[in-house]
């Protein structure tokens, strides 16, 4: 789950989330939005459920991380998203 500003559009995190996430990234698929008591005013906590996959051999666990940080990296650059802890 990602922290953002209550602006951004789910799309536009969605399609940064994949383009960032490489070709191991199979898919990404929004599962729960929360604005609330426990979120800082302004914000909303945006749930995605990311889908690694390789046609050829079984990913490691590192290959995963590594992709999933990037997508990651890349939802903070664009519109200041954090990790919900």
């Amino acid at each position: 789950a990602l922290i953002v500003p209550s602006d951004v559009p789910v799309a536009s995190l969605r399609d940064v989330l994949l383009a960032a996430g490489g070709e191991l990234l199979e898919s990404v698929r929004l599962f729960d939005e929360y604005s609330g008591a426990q979120i800082e005013p302004g914000k909303r906590s945006v749930a995605f459920s990311l889908r690694f996959r390789a046609p050829d051999r079984t990913l490691t666990a590192e290959e995963v991380a590594a992709a999933r940080q990037a997508a990651v990296a890349a939802a903070e650059a664009e519109f200041g998203a954090t990790l919900r802890g």
